[in-house]
């Protein structure tokens, strides 16, 4: 299709596809057709991943591919319309997985013209792609290849000339192929899959881009009085206009300890005595500074600190957030806000998921104690819980695969606990392969669901705790949880391909998909999407997801959370005695494949059901692995 065929604004109209074997790069347009079943972000990647990879295939093969991703509202002065994704088939899932970051590189690559890049084949020499406006082009990276993220970003501005270009790098975990290593774009993380390592294996250390450009919507007018309605609804949320911008989300730790639903010392518990030393008041009095924006964002959650003495005296860093304090701090039995800020600060400077690093650093501390790690395996390291000095240099261990404990959680908790055996797979906390984040399933049914369902498993970004956390929805009850939680599914995927922050759900949802969702859509593109379409556009992503996962061999034995989930109640606080039992579990699996039109004992869509989506292409592919 002509690029001049393209009716919707808002899209730059294109993709980069970049072909490292090579070592060519080529535009292609994008079509009307494509972007008004698959939106941008996650539904476009997934329909263009499942399209051209082959099932089976090893995650860091030439074979696989990477796509970054814009969505059609970023670039656009729409609140949180700033997110960049990523996008391949995850080393730790083995199935389609997707992250975003917020910052300033996605309007940049939209900016440069440019929707998305899709990265395929492997390069003979470490590469980084350029993209200046219009001009793209491949260059060596023999020189950045073992810098870290920082020192990557500042070689590239002098290189090229600038400090305004947005760099998106891999770090020294990236290249040694961490099976959760991360991309780092600016101080954000593209943190979660290991799709950093997909990049390592593809030798491409670094994507710069500079763009001049804008962002073209339908309607000047519309667009700002539409404008002006949302940053009222911002300013009216105290979410949004008080809590984010003060604390950012480590507002959330005594928010959900105070529930009873902080992990401890690998989710052992749910209660942390001192949980105040990893608070959001404690952060803000000991360490930050200032706050901080993404692009277009009002809520300012992002927190720049510096450490003010001890031994990490003068680490600066944009955080900690939530997640990582929970991962890096008490999950690790410990309550020093410092100590996880440097431990956050080198995970991003090394390239890892700081969730899935810290959850890998409790589960050892836990084999260790029980006996089923000796002194030896753990490099004469004496690993208890509560030993906050050894976080720091565990992490520098597992991003360069040093000495057997790290070469060990490097591989991800799922397949350090096959190795190890003995039984430590029923406290290996992770859901498909990925670490299980900062919320709890036991002591929210519907979450758990999410938990268990999700694509990505572990991911609280498939399912999402709010609506019971803050009693939106009875979190004493299963009753509903079904349907409530598909709902959910579909407000998280097309957020994600439009893509729009899930901090503010409060704003888009926080339960469902919304007309608001729809007329930022539609305010940016020009769609006039009804609320129904958008919907079934959702679930028509949701599906094709799963069935990519159905490909790979997963099926309803898959959606399920570990044993320490269903068999040990919360010991203490709020929710002690809370949990989710198989019998519970297995009621609302029967509630959700009924609600999606999914084979109960399977798990596989149905025929039918896929085909009411128009994905009669996807319904006949499947029918071999029914």
């Amino acid at each position: 299709m002509n690029r001049n065929d393209f009716k919707y604004k808002g899209y730059a109209g294109k993709l980069l596809r970049v072909n490292l074997t090579k070592g060519s790069v080529q535009d292609e347009p994008l079509t009307n057709t494509l972007v008004e079943q698959y939106i941008g972000g996650a539904g476009l990647a997934a329909r263009i991943l499942y399209d051209e990879l082959q099932p089976g295939i090893d995650p860091f093969s030439p074979e696989n591919k990477v796509i970054f991703m814009t969505g059609p509202v970023v670039g656009t002065m729409i609140p949180t319309a700033c997110r960049i994704g990523l996008y391949s088939k995850s080393p730790l899932t083995n199935s389609f997985f997707h992250s975003s970051a917020g910052g300033h590189f996605a309007p940049e690559l939209k900016f440069a013209g440019y929707d998305g890049i899709i990265f395929e084949g492997r390069s003979a020499e470490p590469v980084y792609l350029f993209i200046d406006d219009g001009h793209v082009e491949l260059r060596n990276a023999a020189h950045l290849w073992g810098l870290d993220t920082n020192r990557v970003q500042l070689e590239l501005f002098e290189e090229l000339g600038s400090e305004e270009i947005k760099i998106a790098a891999i770090g020294p975990a990236g290249e040694k192929l961490v099976r959760f290593a991360c991309v780092i774009c600016g101080c954000r993380a593209l943190g979660r899959g290991g799709l950093g390592a997909v990049l390592g294996s593809k030798q491409v250390k670094a994507v710069a881009v500079r763009g001049q450009g804008s962002v073209e919507v339908p309607d000047m007018r519309t667009m700002r009085m539409f404008l002006d309605e949302i940053f009222a609804r911002f300013n009216a949320n105290p979410a949004t206009s008080e809590i984010l911008p003060r604390y950012g989300t480590p507002v959330l730790v005594n928010a959900n300890n105070s529930l009873g639903l902080f992990g401890y010392k690998n989710w052992q518990d749910e209660f942390f005595q001192d949980a105040d030393g990893l608070s959001g008041d404690t952060m803000r009095k000991k360490i930050v500074k200032r706050d901080k924006s993404c692009y277009a964002c009002p809520a300012r959650c992002g927190k720049f600190s510096i450490i003010g003495g001890g031994p990490y005296e003068g680490v600066r860093n944009e955080g900690p957030e939530y997640e990582d304090i929970f991962s890096l701090g008490s999950m690790c039995g410990h309550n020093d806000i410092e100590v996880v800020a440097a431990a956050e600060r080198l995970c991003d400077d090394l390239g890892v998921d700081a969730i899935e690093a810290g959850v890998a650093i409790a589960f050892a501390m836990e084999c260790y104690e029980k006996g089923l790690l000796t002194h030896t395996e753990t490099d004469g390291v004496d690993l208890r819980f509560g030993r906050s000095d050894l976080i720091v240099p565990l992490i520098e261990a597992i991003a360069l695969r040093r000495g057997q404990l790290g070469n060990l959680l490097a591989e991800g908790v799922k397949r350090a606990s096959e190795k190890i055996g003995n039984g430590s797979e029923y406290f290996a906390m992770h859901g498909k392969g990925l670490t299980f984040a900062g919320h709890s399933a036991r002591g929210m049914p519907g979450f758990a669901l999410g938990y268990a369902t999700g694509p990505r498993g572990g991911s609280h970004h498939d399912g999402r705790p709010t609506g019971e956390r803050t009693g939106l929805v009875p979190r004493e009850t299963t009753e509903g949880k079904g349907e409530y939680t598909a709902r959910i599914n579909h407000l998280m995927i097309l957020t994600d391909s439009m893509i729009l922050c899930h901090l503010t759900e409060g704003i888009w949802g926080p339960l469902d998909i919304t007309d608001l969702v729809v007329r930022c859509l539609n305010t940016a593109t020009g769609m006039n999407m009804t609320l129904d379409e958008a919907r079934t556009a959702a679930e028509r992503i949701w599906n094709l997801i799963r069935a990519f996962a159905v490909r790979e061999g997963y099926r309803r034995e898959h959606d399920r959370l570990p044993p320490r989930f269903m068999e040990e109640p919360i010991k203490s606080g709020p929710s002690k005695g809370m949990a989710i039992t198989r019998r519970m579990l297995d009621d609302m699996l029967d509630q959700y494949y009924k609600f999606r039109g999914w084979d109960r004992e399977t798990g596989i869509p149905t025929a039918e059901r896929l085909k009411a989506l128009g994905l009669e292409d996807v319904a006949r592919d499947l029918e071999k692995y029914r």
